[in-house]
């Protein structure tokens, strides 16, 4: 931490400063460094928006529209949209370079390939260093958005520094996230008070449910940078890989009563595959910002805060492609104003720290403008020695039932410049059987080595055991694909066809002529459950079936497999098949039609297939529940499988009519505030024979009122030591989190929980330290952890210990209702493909389960 009694009392000075001008007009004095001229053309903040920045928070609209207003006024700026929102709100980059650049911008894209390819080894000279500045990508963290206003400004009318623009190329991103930011500043201007006093309790100052950090569907977007599951990442990614920037700058908020944090963060906690020369030219930045920071007063921080390991955040993403990536962290006043340690913070000074480092990187990107392009070139050369070196040549990954989830991972692969093979033959490694169309390779001699490798790895030794994320991403196990590493021979020999960015998913089709009284597919293929909901939506009769069976044609279908007929409906059986066709083709299904129910094993009137009953969904939000777990649902529902549901506030669950449901779900969180009344309300609803979906602590809960017996493993432990040193309580205590790792499970794939899967062995995503012991009945536990359970990541020994052979789902009969309790996510960050499934079949196969199994 940097302090000093003088540089203390000036912030503490700077503090008030701002906050005795927040009344009036901040002028731009306040935030733009001394000794440059504007040129009079280009439009201010105020002049287009009305109020000097920081008076308000410019909302996302305003936003926009003073970029286009900048654009329009100067040949140093160009505006590019490179996507839009879930809320349609669109994403724009303003790139600013020189007049002369400006017009030569594909021209230096184009030539940017040639520092990962090696073909610019001294060459560099004259090429232009690319700096990316993204901006608010957590919604509430307003400063940045507002810096990026008085910023371009700046680099749009700063007559002084027209020749440095011929070296550089600037992407400034205002806003990552533009629903959150939306969601936020309206939000703090609607509860502004003209005369503001800070006070901690003020409505202005704490937000509603969901609050503005993120996304429509309320996700991290600061995770997404390597899944790219959300159309903010996948738009952005595209544009990074695009223009290869050498710095990337991030700019987030943090606890009101702490400073400015700025990377290099604690060094032990760097991934592996990051080089060292990486925090070095970080850590030679640095000094940049301390000394523009020194120069106003501001204290700041460095090295003592935050990690750089997991790859799929904002300012760790560039560290694996040879660019800087640097996490600046301000101190948020999150309103107008807020009391904290040092006073009071206000909103116009978090806004000009912001400023100061932007302008900080500015010059550090200028005076080591060829260092870092260097630096790329020779990151991409190593890169290329290592893969040659690599005993292993390409990892291949597939699954032979689910096509779906094979494509999504090579699609998702394929946003990142990384080249992708599908296979075009039958092969077998190692024992393991991959299908032709159905599995893909990823090569190592390719450029993005390091990335590739990152996402493939598994890890379980780390120099350090704190983690600021998760400690594990392998990708194949994320989405329950057979995978390994391939050696040259099997490489070289295998027949394979390149694939494209944004290649089509592959369509499914019916099978056999119309007028079959059954049709019938598997439920291994992903999207099985999006066509099992259009099929129940149109008003057709569709049936699981609980044992496996043989058709007429000597085709297998084993349990979960779904019958579909036209029951009572009066449709016409070309609708019907027109209806299948459309379904198929949409969710990727070979659906066949049945010749004869006289089918083997079991035949079609067998009392081992079900009738299904639409899903009508509630999930209780709001309040305690957790937003996040909330919005996974959401999107995986909303999104993918395209089924309704109600986001159920829990304030009005005690007026709601239950009737009109037959699923529930509690996300993990605190349900206190349901009371007795609304537990006693949701033991009735589920004894009356409705599926109650829990989550994590939602079903500590449930057991508090004897809804549910789940009993959990004790984690406290007897402390031996009557003394331990005080400076080591942090990193101890912090050993004992488990932030994010891979763990083996063992499903029964009899069980309608364990539908749609072939194998029992399966990979599941854990955080936290809930161990829930197993059922007395032997029955209620579809998935266990195993007995050697860690696959990838870091746990705590103890905790890892606690872990095995303990439950991950449990079953628990109420009357004639099912009570199904998921421990860990299954849902996780929408990348999680591999355990959605579970996930749906609770939904759909939740009231098939025979109640002795909960019992």
């Amino acid at each position: 931490m940097h302090f000093s009694k003088n540089s203390l009392l000036t912030y503490l000075a700077c503090c008030f400063l701002s906050l005795s001008v927040l009344g009036q007009e901040t002028s731009l004095d306040y935030y733009l460094p001394s000794g440059y001229t504007y040129d009079p053309n280009v439009p201010t903040p105020a002049s287009h928006l009305g109020f000097e920045v920081g008076e308000w928070h410019a909302s996302h609209d305003q936003v926009v529209s003073y970029f286009k207003a900048l654009a329009a006024s100067s040949d140093r700026l160009s505006l590019l949209e490179y996507g839009r929102t879930y809320e349609k709100r669109p994403l724009v980059i303003l790139v600013v370079s020189s007049p002369t650049n400006q017009q030569n911008l594909e021209e230096i894209k184009e030539s940017r390939k040639g520092l990962r390819s090696g073909r610019l080894e001294g060459q560099i000279q004259e090429m232009p260093l690319v700096m990316y500045l993204g901006h608010t990508v957590h919604g509430n963290e307003p400063s940045g958005v507002q810096a990026a206003l008085l910023t371009a400004y700046h680099f749009a009318a700063a007559r002084e520094i027209e020749e440095e623009l011929e070296n550089i190329v600037l992407l400034i991103d205002p806003v990552l996230n533009p629903d959150g930011m939306n969601r936020f500043s309206s939000w703090v201007n609607m509860h502004k008070s003209y005369i503001p006093n800070g006070d901690r309790n003020n409505r202005e100052l704490n937000e509603a449910w969901p609050r503005g950090r993120t996304n429509h569907y309320w996700f991290d977007l600061n995770r997404d940078w390597l899944p790219v599951q959300h159309p903010e990442s996948r738009g952005r990614i595209t544009q990074l890989q695009e223009w290869i920037p050498n710095i990337v700058l991030d700019f987030h908020e943090m606890g009101s009563d702490n400073t400015y944090f700025f990377q290099p963060g604690i060094p032990s906690r760097n991934h592996p595959l990051t080089p060292e020369k990486n925090f070095e030219l970080t850590e030679r930045i640095a000094q940049y910002h301390a000394k523009y920071l020194d120069e106003i007063g501001s204290l700041y921080y460095s090295q003592e805060s935050f990690d750089d390991f997991y790859y799929g955040k904002g300012s760790t993403y560039p560290d694996v492609q040879g660019a800087i990536g640097i996490l600046f962290e301000q101190a948020s006043s999150r309103g107008h104003v807020q009391e904290n340690v040092f006073g009071k913070i206000t909103f116009p000074f978090t806004i000009r720290n912001q400023v100061r480092t932007t302008f900080s990187s500015f010059e550090a990107a200028l005076d080591m403008k060829e260092e870092l392009n260097q630096y790329m070139i020779d990151f991409y050369r190593e890169a290329k020695e290592e893969a040659d070196a690599d005993n292993n040549k390409a990892f291949i990954f597939g699954n032979r039932d689910d096509y779906a989830r094979s494509y999504h991972l090579a699609d998702l692969i394929l946003h990142h410049d990384i080249h992708v093979y599908e296979l075009q033959e039958d092969v077998v490694v190692n024992g393991v059987p991959f299908q032709a169309n159905k599995a893909f390779i990823v090569p190592f001699n390719q450029p993005q080595y390091r990335l590739v490798k990152s996402m493939f790895e598994t890890r379980t030794s780390f120099q350090d055991s704190l983690f600021y994320d998760v400690s594990s991403w392998t990708l194949p196990m994320a989405f329950n694909l057979d995978h390994m590493a391939l050696g040259s021979r099997i490489f070289n020999l295998a027949e394979v066809e390149e694939l494209e960015k944004g290649f089509p998913m592959k369509n499914g089709r019916v099978i056999g002529s119309l007028g079959a009284n059954t049709y019938v597919f598997e439920w291994h293929e992903y999207y099985a459950p999006r066509a099992v909901y259009s099929l129940l939506d149109k008003g057709y009769q569709v049936r699981v079936t609980h044992e496996p069976f043989e058709t007429d044609l000597g085709i297998n279908f084993r349990r979960g497999s779904i019958l579909v007929e036209k029951g009572n409906n009066d449709i016409n059986d070309q609708q019907l098949y027109d209806d299948l066709q459309e379904v198929a083709t949409h969710s990727g299904l070979s659906i066949y039609a049945m010749g004869t129910g006289y089918t083997g094993g079991i035949n079609l009137g067998s009392p081992s297939i079900d009738v299904l009953e639409k899903p009508e969904i509630a999930i209780l939000v709001d309040g305690g529940a957790s937003s996040s777990d909330a919005g996974e649902v959401w999107h995986l529902l909303d999104q993918r499988m395209e089924i309704p549901l109600t986001l159920m506030p829990l304030d009005r669950f005690g007026n709601a009519d239950l009737n009109r449901y037959n699923v529930l779900i509690l996300p993990t969180g605190s349900y206190g505030a349901l009371g007795k009344s609304g537990a006693e309300k949701l033991k009735n609803w589920v004894q009356r024979g409705g599926t109650l979906i829990a989550r994590g602590s939602a079903m500590i809960w449930l057991s508090q009122q004897e809804l549910a017996n789940f009993s959990w493993k004790s984690t406290d432990k007897d402390e031996d030591a009557i003394q331990k040193a005080y400076a080591d309580l942090e990193k101890e205590r912090g050993a004992r989190v488990t932030g994010g790792a891979i763990f083996k499970g063992k499903l029964d794939i009899t069980h309608p929980l364990g539908y749609g899967y072939s194998n029992a062995n399966i990979f599941l995503f854990k955080n936290g330290n809930q161990f829930l012991k197993p059922s007395s009945n032997p029955y209620a536990n579809p998935l266990l952890y195993t007995e050697d359970p860690l696959a990838s990541g870091y746990i705590h020994p103890e905790n890892l210990e606690n872990l095995k052979e303990t439950g991950m789902i449990q079953v628990a009969s109420l009357g004639q209702g099912r009570i199904i309790g998921f421990v860990d996510n299954p849902n996780f960050r929408a990348f999680w493909f591999g355990t959605n499934k579970l996930f749906l079949n609770a939904v759909f196969f939740g009231s098939t389960i025979n109640l002795q199994s909960g019992k």
